[in-house]
């Protein structure tokens, strides 16, 4: 195999590794090694920020292909973040709406 096609190999393995970390660092799929889902949001967007920071420092040097994938899988990773990142404040906001609505409850119970 010729250095550049090796180098393109490389650059090919370390978007999709990092791709399926932030995947994983996002809860959408397991962690291979307990085999649960272990959501890190804070984790995921350094992760994703990484790959950011690769498609900045390697623009204008890339293939068609690698740019393609690392541009694909950035989009791709980012709109799981927001997706994400929204589910959370909706969890919260649903999770104050069922405490205000036990705690009503609970107060109207004590009115004597």
């Amino acid at each position: 195999m010729n250095e550049k096609k090796e180098s393109n190999m490389h650059f090919l393995s370390l978007v999709i590794s990092l791709s399926a970390l932030a995947m994983q660092q996002l809860g959408k799929v397991n962690n291979p090694l307990t085999n649960k889902i272990e959501r890190n949001l804070e984790q995921a967007k350094l992760t994703i920020d990484m790959l950011t920071m690769l498609k900045k420092k390697t623009q204008g040097n890339l293939t068609t292909e690698e740019e393609k994938l690392l541009h694909t899988n950035l989009a791709n990773l980012q709109l799981n973040y927001v997706d994400e990142l929204n589910k959370g404040t909706t969890e919260n906001a649903e999770k104050k709406s069922t405490d205000s609505a036990e705690t009503k409850k609970e107060n109207s119970g004590n009115i004597s």
